[in-house]
């Protein structure tokens, strides 16, 4: 009879066993699925396997769900079924149920942790109602050219300014409020100018590889690819004294216009921001602490284009002044021999970079261009200067975007590449290479 007993207890002990199992079993599958789910913040769960032996159990059961927790918990149950009286069992078994659901419970909280994702807040919109660029003085634009910038920037919420780089003069200034507002954070835009200031003293070629933490990059690749980190290291080195001269002399934090009725003034400080939030590395990176308009920026780019020349930029606005218009020249900069040091890395940026997406719509010409992306009080701006290279001549452009989350650096270079693309469309390249080749002959006419 007791023979009996002892077989009965031993059957129900098992009968338990595999009970157990089959609910850690369950368990395990779940939080399985849970980790690989979330595999890219291991390193959390990392962190909690090292605290305490029950953590690195509830571990275990996650990544090992059946081979690891059938030979633990087995052993345990076998010894505890041939050792102890059904009490004993039960209540072994409802310690291991225990200690299953406090596993549960813990995976279950680091999954909830690890879904956790900090999103920005945008509160501007991208996006703009009613007809882009009403209001705008017109009159002495190239009606090709603004329609083609109308057309480009469709709904978006920016303007576009279209500039001669030959002249200086404005071809067309869509959206011009926007245009001659006083301008926001320049983002990785002002890499251009760090680049030129750090060319010009001498630290650095296009080709020389700069140490950052874990790799090394030259001029080119970062420019390609807006490095923050090589642009801070530069920066660094220049120091803001240097900086700040070099954004004076490409004419940052003063009016790029002459006589542009309504322009507002960007402003480069006097001072580094405080060393708390990055110094003057964050603002050779993505410029912070400081504000361009997309008129300072354009004639940068235009002087980059022409090998040094500063424009003043003129925006004509009848058909009066454009017939008397005439160049005017704020300065000349000594960049002329690292045009191309830059070039290169501006192209990059076209080709495999940032501003690809400009590839989308337009191949027909090359493009030389720089984006920047950055975000200030729940709005995000999107920045994509360039000139192009044609037969005919260059064009310098800039697309400067305000919104959310739609707006960024990479979508300004897009629409800039629709705007290239209404141009040759509408044969808009043909048509000045036509004019040019009548020059001459209209020249010697009226000599005769």
């Amino acid at each position: 009879m007791k023979r009996s007993c002892a077989s009965c207890f031993r059957s129900l002990g098992i009968i338990l066993i595999v009970f157990s199992l089959g609910i850690l079993c369950a368990a395990a599958l779940d939080t399985s699925s849970s980790t690989e789910h979330h595999a890219k913040h291991a390193s959390q769960l990392k962190a909690a396997r090292h605290t305490t032996t029950h953590h690195t159990a509830a571990h275990h059961v996650a990544r090992r769900p059946a081979r690891h927790t059938n030979t633990a918990h087995s052993a345990a149950h076998s010894a505890s079924a041939h050792t102890t009286t059904h009490h004993t069992t039960a209540k072994s078994t409802a310690a291991k149920r225990a200690g299953t659901r406090s596993a549960q419970n813990h995976v279950r909280r680091v999954s909830v942790r690890r879904r956790h994702r900090y999103y920005e807040r945008f509160t501007a919109s991208s996006y703009v109602k009613g007809v882009v660029g009403a209001g705008d003085v017109t009159g002495g634009e190239d009606p090709v050219v603004r329609q083609a910038a109308i057309d480009a920037l469709g709904d978006m919420n920016g303007t576009a300014v279209v500039i001669d780089p030959s002249s200086g003069r404005i071809l067309a200034m869509v959206n011009q409020k926007l245009a001659l507002s006083p301008g926001a954070e320049p983002c990785s835009t002002i890499k251009l100018s760090v680049a030129l200031a750090a060319l010009s003293e001498g630290l650095v070629t296009r080709d020389t590889m700069v140490q950052l933490p874990g790799f090394r990059m030259n001029m080119t690749e970062a420019l390609a690819h807006s490095n923050n980190l090589y642009f801070e290291k530069l920066g660094q080195e220049l120091g803001f004294e240097r900086v700040h001269q070099y954004a004076k002399e490409f004419g940052l934090g003063e009016l790029a216009g002459y006589n542009i009725a309504g322009e507002q003034l960007g402003e480069y400080p006097d001072a580094p921001i405080p060393a708390a939030q990055g110094g003057v590395g964050r603002m050779c990176s993505f410029g912070q602490g400081v504000s361009m308009t997309p008129l300072q920026l354009g004639a940068l780019v235009v002087a980059i284009s022409n090998g040094g020349t500063l424009y003043y930029l003129q925006h004509p606005t009848t058909p009066e002044e454009l017939a008397h218009f005439q160049p005017r020249v704020k300065r000349k900069l000594d960049i002329a021999r690292y045009v191309p040091e830059i070039e290169d890395g501006m192209a990059g940026a076209v080709e495999y970079g940032t501003a690809r997406r400009l590839r989308l719509n337009f191949r027909e010409l090359p493009v030389f261009g720089k984006t920047g992306t950055c975000s200030n009080e729940g709005t995000r701006f999107g920045w994509f200067a360039s000139y192009s290279e044609s037969p005919q001549g260059a064009m310098v452009t800039v697309f400067f975007l305000e919104g959310g989350r739609p707006t960024f650096g990479p979508r300004a270079a897009e629409l800039t590449g629709e705007f290239y693309k209404n141009l040759w469309d509408h044969d808009y390249f043909a048509e000045k290479n036509q004019d040019a080749r009548n020059a001459p002959a209209a020249t010697t006419q009226a000599a005769q």
